[in-house]
């Protein structure tokens, strides 16, 4: 079969099309016949070391999607030609999804409702599972409630505004004005140019005073304004900075409203199959995963460089 694979860490070039053997699934494992793999900065930062390197040979590729090739010997809720999809592989206990085949334990995969797209499924894992627990798992979003989720064209982004819409809640999302009319079509209620000098203003004029939730996938940016948008009781999930030192400039402000802060992440999901299902489900009708661009396994670098560097809304996905 061909796989994607680094036999070295380093930027994206060091990513090559290898001819292997197919593997087979260990006991508790799943053999899936991959139709596509999400690509996602987390499979970057695997691919040049940023997180413990993996042993090389490698196969990045966390997220997947595909049909039963065959199973282990004690698995029994799963059968050949079962549609499937997961998170959770491609790191440093696993290869992962940019193959034509990939094995899966069972503990990170699900079956895929009749109804939904396996190549929006293939895109959905770590994106959905992110938005899932930040917005339902930490937060306990309530219908009617304001939520802020921050930079709602990404990946992340775009899925937690759809999980949001899916519950009920008021959705006040920041994007580029080019994806704001995708965004009202996906469930927000309010969407808002991330670089408008009066955003904070906006922000709480779309709130009737504050949000209850906040989504924040650069703390480093936004976590001084998260409290300053917060109504009183507020719950702040973030997910991520691109600096690994975010402060607040007054924390009173935080204080004088018993402002709660979640620092969460999704590697630490207690059972990955929970929202999976939960996602699978609404992907059949509340949740559609837009996809940008596909790639082929030749054109790997390509994604990669494109996850980390590009404008688009939605997610990147290689199609074996």
């Amino acid at each position: 079969m061909r796989a994607v694979r680094l036999h070295e860490h380093g930027d994206a070039d060091v990513l090559q099309v290898d001819e292997i053997d197919r593997p087979e699934p260990a006991a508790d494992e799943l053999l899936v016949e991959v139709a596509a793999a999400g690509v996602n900065p987390v499979d970057t930062y695997f691919r040049d070391g940023s997180y413990d390197p993996v042993a090389v040979p490698f196969t990045p590729g966390v997220d997947f999607a595909g049909v039963v090739a065959d199973t282990g010997s004690a698995v029994d809720d799963f059968d050949a030609g079962d549609r499937v999809y997961g998170t959770g592989i491609g790191n440093a206990s696993s290869q992962g999804a940019y193959a034509e085949y990939a094995t899966v334990p069972t503990d990170r995969v699900v079956e895929l409702p009749a109804d939904a797209d396996l190549t929006e499924a293939g895109a959905a894992g770590v994106a959905t599972v992110t938005a899932w627990r930040a917005l339902i798992d930490h937060a306990d979003l309530e219908p009617a409630e304001y939520c802020l989720i921050h930079g709602g064209s990404g990946g992340v982004g775009h899925a937690a505004v759809q999980i949001g819409a899916a519950v009920s809640g008021r959705v006040i999302t920041t994007a580029a004005e080019e994806y704001h009319e995708t965004l009202v079509e996906r469930g927000a209620e309010t969407v808002l140019d991330y670089a408008r000098d009066d955003l904070a203003d906006a922000v709480l004029e779309a709130s009737d005073g504050g949000v209850d939730v906040v989504l924040d996938h650069r703390l480093d940016d936004y976590l001084q304004f998260d409290a300053d948008v917060a109504a009183l009781g507020a719950r702040v999930v973030g997910i991520g900075e691109r600096s690994p030192d975010p402060g607040f400039t007054n924390d009173g402000t935080a204080r004088s409203k018993d402002v709660s802060y979640q620092f969460m992440s999704v590697f630490n999901t207690p059972d990955l199959r929970v929202p999976l299902r939960g996602i699978g489900y609404l992907m059949t009708d509340a949740v559609s995963i837009d996809i940008a661009r596909t790639y082929d396994l030749e054109e790997a670098a390509d994604a990669q460089r494109a996850v980390m560097d590009d404008s688009f809304l939605g997610k990147l996905v290689i199609e074996p």
